[in-house]
């Protein structure tokens, strides 16, 4: 007689052995596991993902190891914070890496009038414009301009920068206000917006004197832009605001807005 399961008899059964009953498995044996899958599977891992755009800045050797790997990460798009969204493409193409470029397109990416400018395709810049006329002040990662590109291109792109720099806006940068060094100490500390140092919000001064945002002590710091009056937005996110409360010359609070209000944060005590 053909043995027969009911559904009532399932009801309670591990999902191990529904599928083995599912499959006609007569043991744990016949169904194939697998041993530390990543957490994040199908979807990539957002540390390797993370890796590929990093150094995909100038490191040709670890980006050919990561490609090699896995294909796929030629198209990983990072966001640095605030939505400042980088692929690895892009962080070649406004660093001039040819090489790197070429690897990564040979492994699927997609390149974009950044690219092409880097390259020195005027053609293609050309119709760019042509097609999508302003196109050429879009702004690029981290909000470099499409015409820094063609600079980074070097003399191979010499005629895509004579070409953007007759169109006469297609450098325009983020507007920033300058700051004097006692003025960005108004500022510099952490604001807590949560228990643990995860939910503090450091303010710092980098080594090239720009001040900057990051999340925690180990978060990747965004250099803000000054826009007067206790307000600033991060590098590539012109649509953010972070704005200081100011008082007796020391900021004691801040709040990040996108445009909505996202969080609020206060000074913590040294």
């Amino acid at each position: 007689m053909p043995n027969r399961i009911t559904r009532r008899a399932l009801l309670g059964t591990t999902p191990l052995i529904v599928a083995q009953v599912a499959l006609g498995a007569q043991s744990r044996e016949d169904v194939a596991t697998s041993k530390a899958v990543d957490p994040h599977f199908p979807s990539q891992d957002p540390t390797r993902v993370r890796e590929m755009v990093a150094v995909s800045h100038g490191n040709l050797q670890r980006v050919r190891e990561l490609v090699e790997a896995s294909p796929a990460l030629a198209k990983a798009t990072w966001d640095w914070g605030f939505g400042d969204w980088e692929t690895a493409l892009g962080a070649a193409s406004h660093t001039g890496r040819r090489r790197i470029a070429e690897l990564l397109i040979a492994n699927g990416a997609r390149p974009d009038i950044f690219t092409f400018a880097m390259f020195g395709r005027l053609e293609v810049v050309k119709a760019y414009v042509q097609a999508d006329p302003g196109i050429q002040r879009t702004p690029g990662p981290h909000g470099i301009t499409l015409l820094s590109h063609a600079e980074k291109g070097g003399e191979q792109a010499a005629g895509v920068l004579e070409y953007l720099t007759a169109l006469g806006d297609a450098d325009n940068g983020p507007e920033s206000m300058p700051l004097s060094d006692d003025e960005k100490k108004t500022y510099v500390g952490e604001y807590a917006f949560g228990a643990g140092p995860e939910n503090r919000l450091r303010i710092e001064v980098s080594r090239g004197g720009l001040l900057g945002i990051r999340r925690g002590p180990k978060g990747t710091m965004r250099r803000l832009l000054y826009l007067g009056d206790h307000a600033f937005h991060p590098a590539g996110a012109p649509a953010v605001r972070v704005r200081f409360t100011v008082r007796e010359g020391v900021a004691v609070k801040l709040s990040v807005h996108d445009p909505e209000p996202i969080l609020e944060a206060r000074r913590a005590k040294a």
